[in-house]
């Protein structure tokens, strides 16, 4: 008898998940400006803390991730109580979505949102529903429209990926507010320290039962190889993630690192000012040669061209100049491509080779 074995509703629908390019062929030393990486890197205490976890490798890590959950606590006078970490904050969106998601459920997501929470819901079984946004800008109206008696999850990221926008956390409260009683509000930050004086939706989450806040260690902390992300919650949410969790999802250099990555505030204050002054410095560059930015609060910019093929041409020219930036087709932006906020010798050349890419046009 044949056999007829095929995975769970959902699965077929999701596609696959595609990171920055790190390379060119044919060119060495490539300048990668397509994660949103820190071109600074971690910070040193972050990388004696791996050096010094490698002494304990044979012994099975912390499960309950206290000391890290205890050091973000202090760091964003946060409830360590209320804090769920996890291996990069995607592993806590999918977690959400197998926690409180399934067949028949729907998982709202804006139109140009991280791609990850697509992926969640359809591995969840649930399914996506996207809700438009304005202007490349999240519109509180249109998700609350695309919200119903189905609907258990609404992802939101602020600032977004991929277009570095945002909105005031009044319209954030709103959304909150007017909620489906069944549904919560997942509020993405992996950008929030990017964003001077945005506490990431800590203080709404703390006031409501219906909100939760994800972070990252990948971005402005520079542990991207390392994958540490986390959650503050209400209480009974982190209590469901935590029955899902694995017991040692994080390994002690995951942990030790990270501990010292977020007690290290003096070179998160560098990199914070520096990406500030450089996003500003990239995007009126880019402006300057008639290429049209957003605002951006994040660590990148997202560059208009005039159509898709301008823009598939720009992307070819600055990989012949050893330049990697981030096509975002996938996120129905092909006219756009999205630009990382680098060092100042990074950003200075691919906007010297944006602006000698329109000048042969």
């Amino acid at each position: 008898m044949a056999h007829v074995i095929r995975p769970q509703p959902g699965i077929l629908e999701i596609e696959l998940y595609k990171g920055g390019d790190s390379h060119v062929a044919g060119v060495r030393d490539a300048i990668k400006l397509s994660s949103n990486e820190n071109p600074y890197g971690p910070s040193d205490r972050a990388v004696e803390a791996f050096r010094r976890a490698a002494h304990s490798l044979h012994r099975y890590p912390s499960s309950d991730h206290a000391r890290l959950r205890e050091a973000i606590g202090a760091t964003f006078d946060l409830d360590p109580a209320r804090i769920i970490c996890g291996a990069g904050s995607d592993e806590i969106i999918s977690a959400l979505c197998h926690a409180y998601a399934g067949p028949g459920d729907e998982v709202v997501h804006t139109e140009h949102g991280f791609l990850m929470y697509r992926i969640a819901a359809y591995g969840a079984g649930a399914t996506p529903v996207e809700a438009p946004e304005h202007e490349r800008a999240v519109d509180v109206d249109a998700i609350l429209s695309a919200c119903n008696e189905r609907t258990r999850l609404v992802f939101l990221a602020n600032p977004a990926n991929p277009t570095g926008t945002m909105i005031k956390p009044s319209e954030i409260e709103r959304l909150a507010e007017r909620m489906p009683p069944q549904a919560l509000l997942v509020l993405d930050g992996a950008y929030a320290e990017f964003a001077e004086g945005y506490d990431g939706g800590a203080g709404l989450v703390a006031a409501r039962q219906n909100v939760v806040m994800t972070r990252t260690f990948s971005k402005i902390f520079g542990l991207g190889g390392l994958r540490v992300g986390w959650a503050f919650g209400p209480g009974e949410v982190i209590d469901v993630l935590n029955r899902l969790r694995g017991p040692f999802n994080l390994s002690t250099a995951q942990q030790e690192a990270a501990e010292a990555a977020v007690g290290d505030g003096e070179h998160l204050e560098r990199c914070r000012s520096e990406n500030a002054r450089l996003r500003v410095w990239l995007a009126q560059a880019l402006t300057e040669i008639g290429v049209a930015c957003d605002e951006s609060m994040a660590n990148f910019v997202l560059a208009r061209f005039e159509s898709p093929q301008e823009a598939a041409a720009c992307d070819a020219h600055l990989r012949e100049q050893g330049l990697i930036v981030r096509r975002t087709d996938s996120y129905k932006l092909p006219h756009c491509l999205r630009i990382t906020v680098g060092d100042e010798p990074s950003c200075r050349r691919v906007a010297h080779a944006i602006a000698q890419f329109r000048g042969r046009r």
